[in-house]
């Protein structure tokens, strides 16, 4: 099993375990060699595990046969129904020769049990039992959703209920002038205090609250709440800070927390009859960031899950037009390219899409036309904004047979002017969504192997990865926004992200990687050669530190009532933030240096 050890130290959450836990785990795993066609598992069936992928791709696909995912090295799949009861509610079938680990769901169970890591990195499919972990590690300041109602000693029980009603909450503190906590009123001490015992409604609250209850300071942690909660048998728990009573917590914030999770919001999404009430479910998407960040989630996983929502309110939009309009003409594809292609978007996106279409369909037939117009109309309408650019499948530039699309590769790779760099920097990120993943699959394939070989574009494309450049300043410090409305912030995407997503582009394209997703390119850049050791890691650090100091501003901005951005002031960084963050810029304007001067082979 020494092989499984090196592989699985490569990979992610197996990285963060220690040596000897790491050789235990190895031992369970079993490797698989399977051919190109094969079905792993069919929707419905009884897994024995989860899956890990060394070499090849997977690809997974919804119970009606829809695209969800292709998936390379270092990718997991089946945990989804592992972890729920057992069951696949995917279907995986291999596409390219594929050399499998797979770990038995006793094995997983118990690693999820006994690591914290791993079972953040499992949280997508989290059963009760971990949903309750993730609950324990988030600070009871995060469970905090509104001020808490309060009332003075003297207010009369009946006026007192009348808050509580009005405001639709089940409890009320009771506090002194000074805004410290002296007693704590429920509903059900008004059931049990007030109704049951024939108490006068124009009694003081003092006769009948809990006189000081237990409280928490907002620094403890959800694990606290819960165990106060089920040893003293307590519905309410106040939370107070330096004396001051600053918030309540209730089984409703639990249960809220865990049905704020990227599995429930997707299952709602799958019963919508219609983009309003799909809208209704994309709006809770910015709580999901704040308990994903909260709960110290990696960055990967959170745009994943961000991602996985986008794609199911995308699927869902396809289902009610084609069940609008009628059956297909033709074969359709539809592909997202953008962060959606990526699968790395965070609480601000935007949509990027297109329509592949069989060879021989008229692009213009009025089903196509107004197909994609009811799916971008909904997309808009769910939060996923018109493409400034108009790179939409509404276009009819972006609504074409396959064999348009291949010339327009073709096009872009013979003549790489300025527009054909960056459309094939944003065609580069197409992944299937919805429809016949086929139409795409040769035709990445195709483009590929053409583009690699033209040493001309490729130098354009290099080129055109240089253009976007981290916010370094010439004395030791940051280059920020001069004027305007994010003056003295960094843009945390166009000069922090971007960067390093057209060099794992033009990596990609040198080592004729399918993948699409930033992170999973660096990592294959690596395994092929493209990339050396110390470059990928040095570079996957710094990726990892802006994409997770970008989730948690935007989180940070949800919290205090605001709409998430991607500009950050690096005044609110602390000094340790602020050098790592210029350490990671460093190491990005060094990579591409690197490949500017033709040395990003071995960069």
């Amino acid at each position: 099993m020494s092989d499984a050890s090196g592989f699985l130290s490569s990979v992610h959450p197996y990285d963060s375990l220690p040596q000897d836990e790491l050789a235990r785990v190895a031992n369970s795993f079993s490797r698989r060699e399977i051919p190109s066609g094969t079905v792993v598992y069919q929707y419905g069936d009884p897994l024995a595990g989860v899956w890990l992928i060394e070499s090849g791709r997977v690809a997974v696909s919804d119970r009606n046969g829809d695209s969800v995912s292709e998936l390379g090295p270092r990718n997991s799949f089946g945990e989804r129904g592992l972890l729920r009861d057992g069951v696949a509610v995917t279907t995986a079938r291999i596409i390219e020769d594929a050399v499998l680990w797979m770990l038995p769901r006793e094995a997983l169970l118990e690693l999820i049990a006994q690591n914290r890591a791993v079972a953040r990195f499992f949280d997508r499919g989290r059963t009760p039992q971990t949903r309750g972990a993730q609950i324990a590690t988030l600070k009871v300041a995060d469970l905090l959703t509104r001020k808490p109602l309060v009332c003075g000693p003297d207010t009369p029980v009946r006026r007192a209920a009348e808050m509580m009603r009005d405001a639709g909450v089940s409890s009320i503190g009771v506090t002194d002038a000074k805004d410290a906590l002296v007693g704590l009123v429920t509903i059900r001490d008004m059931s049990n205090r007030v109704v049951a015992a024939g108490l006068d409604g124009s009694h003081p609250v003092s006769q009948m609250m809990t006189r000081d209850p237990i409280t928490l300071p907002p620094s403890a942690l959800g694990y606290d709440v819960l165990n106060v909660m089920l040893e003293r048998k307590i519905g309410h728990l106040p939370v107070v800070d330096q004396g001051r009573f600053v918030g309540m917590i209730s089984q409703t914030d639990l249960t809220r927390v865990q049905a704020v999770s990227a599995s429930v919001l997707i299952r709602d999404l799958a019963d919508a009859g219609s983009a309003d009430e799909m809208a209704q479910v994309t709006a809770r998407i910015p709580d999901l960031l704040v308990s994903l960040v909260a709960a110290n989630q990696r960055h990967e996983v959170i745009t994943r899950m961000i991602t996985d929502i986008a794609d199911a309110v995308t699927r869902r939009l396809l289902i009610l037009a084609e069940a609008q309009l009628g059956p297909a003409p033709a074969v359709w594809l539809w592909a997202a390219c953008g962060s959606q292609g990526r699968q790395d978007q965070t609480g601000v996106s935007d949509q990027d899409n297109c329509l592949i279409l069989e060879d021989g369909t008229d692009p213009d037939d009025p089903w196509f036309t107004e197909f994609a117009r009811i799916v971008s109309d909904g997309l808009n309408e769910c939060g996923y904004v018109y493409c400034p650019g108009d790179m939409m499948a509404t276009n009819p530039r972006w609504r074409q047979p396959v064999s348009v699309w291949r010339s327009y590769f073709r096009g872009w790779i013979e003549r790489p002017d300025p527009e054909a760099q960056m459309l094939a920097s944003v065609m580069f990120d197409l992944r299937a969504i919805g429809g016949d993943a086929s139409l795409l699959a040769g035709l990445q394939s195709k483009t590929l192997q053409l583009a690699s070989k033209n040493s001309i574009f490729v130098a354009h494309m290099i080129s055109n990865s240089l253009k976007h450049r981290p916010p370094l300043g010439m004395i030791g410090g940051f280059a920020t926004i001069r004027s305007g409305e994010h003056r003295h912030h960094i843009d945390m995407k166009h000069n922090g992200v971007v960067p390093v997503t057209d060099l794992a582009r033009v990596y990609a394209l040198q080592g004729r990687i399918r993948a699409v997703n930033t992170r999973t390119r660096l990592l294959e850049a690596e395994d092929v050669g493209v990339l050396s050791g110390s470059g990928a890691r040095d570079l996957v650090a710094a990726y990892d530190l802006i994409q997770t100091l970008r989730l948690e501003n935007q989180a940070h901005l949800v919290r205090a009532g605001r709409k998430p951005d991607n500009y950050v002031s690096p005044a609110d960084l602390s000094d340790l933030e602020r050098s790592h963050l210029r350490d990671a810029f460093v190491v990005v304007r060094g990579m591409q240096s690197a490949i500017g001067q033709g040395k990003g082979i071995l960069g």
